[in-house]
Formats: C-alpha cells, structure tokens, sequence
C-alpha cells in the first residue's frame, strides 16, 4: 500500500466545541480509481490499528482476495486522536510547543468521521462503493453512512453497534481505571513505558475473547503446577507488546471516543438515524463475541430498510472479525453479487 499524510491548516472543531487548530491524517491506499469512479473501498480501522490495513487484516486485501488491487482502489485513513500519523495526543500544541499528551480535548466517532469526510473531498471521490468496518471501525462506518447517505454504496458494519452498550463502556472504563493508577500517566508523562497500558490491555483481552477460548488456548500441560501459569504470561506478553507500538494518552482518548458511540444524538432518536441510511446494508456478528453480541448487529440490520444480518461462527470472540477472513469474505461476495 501507498503511505500518503495530508495536512489542513484551518481549524477543526470537535463535537465538543473544543478547536484543533489544523489537523493532519495519515492514510494508505493501493488499486486505482477506475474510469466511472465507482470502484472505491473505504475501510474504516478499529481500536489500536493504523491505517496499513493489509498488516492488520490478513487475507482480505490483495491479488485474489476479496478486496482485490485489481478490481478496486482502497482507502484506509488512521483515525483522529490515534497515534500512527493522524492528530493525536503525540502532535505537538502549538499553544505550548509540546505534545499534548493527555490535555487532548475529548473526541467522538463523529469527529473521526468528520476528520475521513475533509480527506474524502480533498481527494475528490464523489462515491464510496463499499463502506466497512469492524469495532470502532464499524461504528465509523455506520456515523458516515447516516451523515452521507447519497455517498454511500455498499454498507457492511461487522461486529459494532450503532449505540455504545453499559456492558462496553464499562469494560473501557475499567481499561482508564487502570491507566489511571499510572503514575506517571497521572502527571501526563510518557517515556516509552507504561504499567498501566500493559493492565489496561490485559482488561481488553478479556472481552475481545472469552472463556472458552481462554480455557482451550491457554491450559496448562501439568495441572499440578503451583505457578507460571500459561495465562500468566500470556496476559503479560499481550501488555508489553501494546505498550510498545501505543500511546497510553491516546488509548485513553480513544476508549471514550468509542462510549461516545450514539447514531441518535442530535438526529431525533437512533431509530430516525439508523432509517436514514439508504446504502444496501449487510450487518455480520460474530457469534462468540462478548464485547458486541450479535443482538447489536441484528438491531443495526432490523432498523436500516432492506438490511441483511448474517452469522459468522467463530472460537475467537470479538477478535473473530479480525481473524474469519476466509468466512467473512464469503458472506460479503454474496452480499455485493447480487
């Protein structure tokens, strides 16, 4: 894929009211524009990925896959508040020369999507063919899909909801809980280590998988062992690879960016919001997921006229979207075939 960053100088206003005075976005493209304009994939990215999706979404993009270079042009932009090239708690403040850190105003899907919207008419695309995403990436999906419902195509949301649950939020706030009782995230320092990243990841995992696949994957050899238990290390090597390659100050940021997640704020209610999508929709839930169960996508497809909902057996949870390409691909090729 192709790296590019663009960069706007007028100010951008949050949903908050709060001003970013520029904004910069990093995004990845491969395949080209055909001669009708009408081959574009837009892929919105979850939680903790970047805009180079081919790394984090194996077997969906590329010669032969269902997202082929060949067939199509695809777009993914790293989203507002991350730490892989778009604005976030790592730019600098121009109003104290330093990083932001953890004094980066608040920020909602919306404002992600608005962010998506000024790189959408900067480049001139004029339809987005298929519009998808799985987790906060769904949720984006959904927000544009509601806001430019004449832009969109094709609108596939996989393992989302249109309206953040207590259940979510209360597995995010427990992740903040424990960045919190970082002390150096307390005084908004961040040199490249962070115990409260590596126990706030550890939080996450419990929800992106489940108990099943806990007890099958990570079962010790010797149940007589008194000690260094599999899902010991386990939870502590998933911490520190995290911690390595995220900002603290940014998870925060973006973990109460996805409780912000409400299609019906300000549009009269989520059943007025969800009616107004016009794009040939297909919801796809993950059967074992625990973070967003399947009765989310289900509501998504009983709302949106004409929407279908399916199925996609999987052992992982909610990490299901990231690793059922090969199923997911199948029921997305029957979706777009007819």
């Amino acid at each position: 894929m192709i790296e590019n960053k663009i960069a706007f100088e007028q100010d951008f206003q949050l949903e908050s009211g709060d001003v970013l005075p520029g904004l910069e976005i990093q995004y990845h493209s491969t395949g080209k524009l055909n001669d009708t304009c009408d081959n574009l994939v837009w892929i919105c990215h979850a939680l903790t990925a970047n805009s180079d999706v081919i790394a984090w979404w194996p077997g969906m993009i590329g010669p032969g896959l269902l997202y082929d270079p060949d067939k199509y042009f695809i777009i993914c932009a790293n989203i507002l508040g991350s730490c892989y090239g778009t604005t976030g708690p790592e730019s600098i403040n121009p109003a104290s020369g330093n990083p932001y850190g953890k004094e980066f105003p608040a920020i909602t899907v919306k404002d992600m999507v608005k962010a998506h919207q000024m790189l959408r008419k900067h480049l001139k695309i004029r339809e987005i063919d298929i519009l998808t995403g799985g987790s906060l990436g769904g949720q984006q999906a959904l927000e544009w899909a509601v806001s430019e419902p004449d832009l969109i195509q094709h609108l596939i949301p996989i393992a989302t909801n249109a309206i953040a649950s207590p259940w979510g939020i209360a597995f995010n706030e427990s992740q903040r809980m424990a960045l919190e009782a970082d002390q150096d995230f307390q005084k908004g320092v961040y040199t490249g280590s962070s115990a409260g990243m590596r126990a706030a990841r550890s939080i996450a995992l419990l929800s992106y998988r489940n108990g099943n696949t806990y007890n099958k994957t990570q079962a010790d050899p010797d149940p007589d062992k008194l000690g260094d238990y599999k899902a010991v290390s386990y939870q502590q090597y998933q911490g520190e690879k995290l911690e390595k390659r995220f900002n603290p100050f940014a998870y925060y940021l973006l973990s109460k960016a996805l409780d912000s997640q409400n299609l019906g704020r300000g549009r009269q209610g989520l059943d007025s919001a969800l009616a107004s999508v016009t794009a040939k929709t297909l919801a796809i839930g993950i059967t074992s997921d625990l973070l967003f169960p399947v009765e989310e996508q289900k509501l998504i497809a009983g709302k949106i006229g004409g929407a279908l909902y399916r199925e996609v057996e999987s052992f992982y949870g909610h990490d299901g979207f990231l690793i059922e390409s090969d199923a997911i691909s199948k029921e997305i090729k029957q979706f777009i075939s007819h």
